[in-house]
């Protein structure tokens, strides 16, 4: 034997020692939570002792050897006790947090970057949703011109292949020219409820292969390997091959003497091969999956070919070391403390006193205090969002949309306060001639990692010109809305990741928001701060049937967690609020936002916005707190409070209740959900400002509340003088149709309006 392979042995005898107490930690961490930590109410505290042994051999050959400081990992939801394990043997995770998992203030139940007290690169837990966020967080760092900064590397379940946002991304044109992405598959032949019986392994690699991937695939360890090179081992290689899922898993939970009764099938050259082995020797060689090599997992991440993603197929047993592996049940089980006592003394630690690390001068003591140094890395200095102006000075006339006013302002943008609109990112899914940003992307191009020409360049008859530069500042992907606000959450946390804000927008139609929700909540809840507006949207969009007429979204505006929504009715009140929230991004007490605009022409005139400087600015930060008067009369009747579209059929009603002798007042609301957290604030239930609702809404008159979305969504505001109202929304699915048609059959138009009001008042 050389020198070099005695110090390769040597080295993986000291990992074998490290794999073996990231099992142990691991499986302890979920073992306390449950059997140890005093637990009143008597709720399951849950864990996964399996899904997290599955992967211990991958994580440590991973972090122990080949991760670099500039790498990012994104680790697959049940396996954060293996995360933590390594965490606290690298002296970056303090023991007191070890007995904590899912407890209040303690390790959270999937690795968490803005909760858990650890390094975790990327929040998972969603499932497929962290899988895939290298990717986005890869396009985000070549966005700040940082190509050769780290791998990005995605540890994910097998059946995390089963979401379709995974191959959304995978099909996107940009993955193959991402060299940085390496996914390693957890290909343990398991889900929640049972054995897969065909996982079809085949079948995806030809999936990979053909969107540009490098497949690797780590099937069998070095000892069933030297086996199958032996007489009989072509008919044991084959055995295995062509077994079944659930076979395979039913021959792991036999002893020897089964093995050998089972395993041969009707082959002697098998049953003769088996013969010559021990029972531990035989035993140990049928369990010898790659994933659980240490030396093939080694061989496997120096093959990755960074000129392409790689994916890594690593065959594991989930449960693997355990009492429980291979059983079809065994996802949530929890080892007995027998079991665990058996364990601890198989390990070499003790059940009494769990959270043993290395002695600083062993072996693995020292690899782990190297590990620790190859891997620490530097602190990021968070530059300051560039200053944003809050009025850009323009006062809309004519008819304009509310839709046209997002371009209009990002283009004012870029000569008012050009730092700032450096800044700006804007994504779509194919629809940003259809949704008012082609003079956007005619001004700023087009980003993509390398320069493209433009064909079309010197065709007078082309509008939109489609320049591909690595300065470009807007991103189209193709038609998947869940891509989209992945990429924006990535996007939108780069001044936590790097130190560097962006300013990322990401537009697409309004009832496809639904569709983007989840990934784009998880992204919020991960730290990226980003805006979403949806446009157009609404039955206001006539022509279009009930597919394509959102009705939900406004009061998803409401509730969603970090995050404050708006629904302008002019252009001002788009320009304003954008840039309210265009100002909110990129810092530590920032926030998320969602406009939610329209395609419907409005007589801008109707916004009657003052002249004089000091009271515009009063209708400004009115605007921006969530609503205004627009019509205040002496001695109303009744108020209506109408929002975006709907706001010129509530002037309407208005002029003509005046004429029968009715007095309305008229109030814009711009977002229900500030208005909202100022009655929470007035009620001692949150910290918030609540002036907006004693300037604008001091009157305690009856109420009517209109929009075109659904009406509980405004019906909150008549508990804030606990007044008599009417909500007016949209209750069903709409059809096509002419505006007036389609506001009568829902009752938002006028004649709607006028009935409601008419009852209030005169009741």
């Amino acid at each position: 034997m050389s020198v070099t392979d005695e110090r390769a042995l040597t080295r993986h005898q000291v990992m074998r020692e490290i794999e073996d107490r990231v099992l142990w930690l691991s499986t302890a961490i979920v073992h306390h939570a449950n059997r140890v930590r005093p637990n009143p109410s008597g709720l399951k505290v849950g864990g996964h002792q399996a899904s997290s042994a599955s992967l211990v051999s991958i994580m440590t050959a991973l972090w122990f050897t080949h991760l670099r400081a500039e790498d990012r990992v994104s680790v697959k939801p049940h396996a954060s006790p293996v995360l933590h394990a390594i965490n606290y043997l690298l002296g970056s995770l303090d023991k007191e947090y070890l007995p904590r998992l899912r407890d209040f203030g303690g390790l959270q139940s999937y690795p968490s970057r803005v909760k858990d007290p650890d390094p975790v690169d990327y929040s998972t837990g969603s499932v497929g949703i962290g899988a895939t966020a290298p990717i986005w967080g890869a396009i985000a760092r070549r966005y700040l011109g940082q190509r050769t900064s780290g791998r990005q590397y995605s540890l994910l379940g097998d059946a995390e292949l089963d979401e379709g946002a995974v191959w959304e991304a995978i099909m996107d044109p940009m993955v193959p020219q991402l060299g940085e992405l390496v996914w390693i598959v957890d290909l343990n032949r398991q889900s929640l409820d049972r054995v897969v019986p065909a996982i079809a392994a085949d079948k995806l690699q030809g999936m990979f292969a053909a969107a540009g991937w490098q497949v690797i695939t780590l099937k069998y360890g070095r000892l069933l390997e030297q086996l199958f090179t032996r007489p009989g081992g072509s008919q044991l290689r084959r055995r295995i091959d062509t077994m079944n899922n659930p076979e395979y898993q039913r021959l792991l939970r036999c002893d020897a003497a089964q093995l050998r009764q089972r395993l041969p099938g009707n082959s002697a050259e098998i049953a003769e091969l088996i013969s010559r082995l021990d029972d531990a020797t035989l035993v140990a060689a049928f369990a010898n999956l790659g994933g659980h090599d240490l030396e093939a997992l080694d061989k496997a991440f120096g093959a990755i070919d960074d000129s392409r993603p790689t994916v890594i197929f690593a065959y594991t047993i989930k449960g693997h070391g355990l009492a429980t592996q291979g059983h079809p049940q065994n996802h949530s089980s929890l080892l007995t403390t027998e079991q665990m006592r058996e364990l601890a003394t198989r390990l070499g630690t003790d059940l009494d006193e769990p959270w043993q690390g290395f002695a600083d001068d062993s072996a693995a003591g020292r690899l782990c205090f190297a590990t620790a140094g190859r891997l620490r890395r530097e602190d990021i200095r968070v530059e300051q969002p560039p200053e944003l102006p809050v009025d850009i000075g323009r006062t809309p006339s004519g008819t304009a949309t509310t839709q046209a006013a997002l371009g209009r302002t990002l283009l004012d943008l870029t000569r008012s306060a050009p730092q700032a609109a450096a800044r700006v990112v804007t994504v779509s899914p194919d629809v940003s001639s259809s949704t008012n940003l082609g003079g956007w992307v005619n001004k700023v191009g087009v980003w993509s990692p390398i320069e493209r020409p433009d064909w079309f360049a010197d065709d007078a008859e082309t509008i939109l010109h489609w320049r591909e530069k690595p300065t470009g500042q807007h991103i189209e992907l193709g038609i998947a809305e869940v891509n989209l606000v992945s990429l924006l959450g990535e996007l939108g946390a780069t001044w936590s990741r790097w130190g560097k804000p962006l300013l990322p927008i990401g537009v697409l139609y309004d009832p496809f928001v639904e569709r983007a929700l989840e990934p784009w909540s998880y992204g919020i809840y991960a730290g990226g701060q980003s805006i979403i507006v949806g446009t157009p949207s609404g039955v206001t969009l006539a022509p279009e049937g009930g597919a394509h007429q959102s009705i939900k979204t406004p009061s998803i505006g409401l509730e969603q967690p970090g995050c404050i929504a708006y629904e302008p009715a002019f252009a001002i009140d788009t320009e304003w609020t954008l840039l309210a929230s265009l100002a909110r991004l990129g810092r530590p007490d920032g926030s998320s936002a969602y406009l939610r605009l329209s395609t419907r022409p409005v007589d801008q005139t109707l916004a009657a916005v003052p002249t004089d400087p000091a009271a515009r600015e009063r209708r400004r930060r009115h605007v921006v707190a969530g609503a205004y008067s627009l019509r205040r009369n002496d001695n109303p009747q009744v108020t209506i409070a109408a929002m975006g579209a709907v706001v010129p059929e509530a002037l309407a009603a208005a002029d003509r209740l005046q004429q029968a002798g009715v007095v309305a007042d008229v109030v814009c609301v711009t977002s229900p959900g500030l208005l909202y957290r100022a009655l929470r604030a007035r009620q001692g239930h949150e910290h918030a400002e609540s002036w907006i609702l004693d300037q604008v809404f001091a009157r305690a008159t009856p109420l009517v509340t209109v929009l075109d979305g659904h009406p509980h969504t405004l019906s909150f505001l008549a508990t804030i003088n606990q007044v008599r109202h009417t909500s007016l929304g949209v209750t069903g699915f709409g059809q096509s149709g002419s505006i007036e048609d389609v506001y009568r059959h829902h009752g938002l138009d006028a004649d709607s309006i006028i009935r409601a009001s008419m009852d209030l008042a005169c009741h």
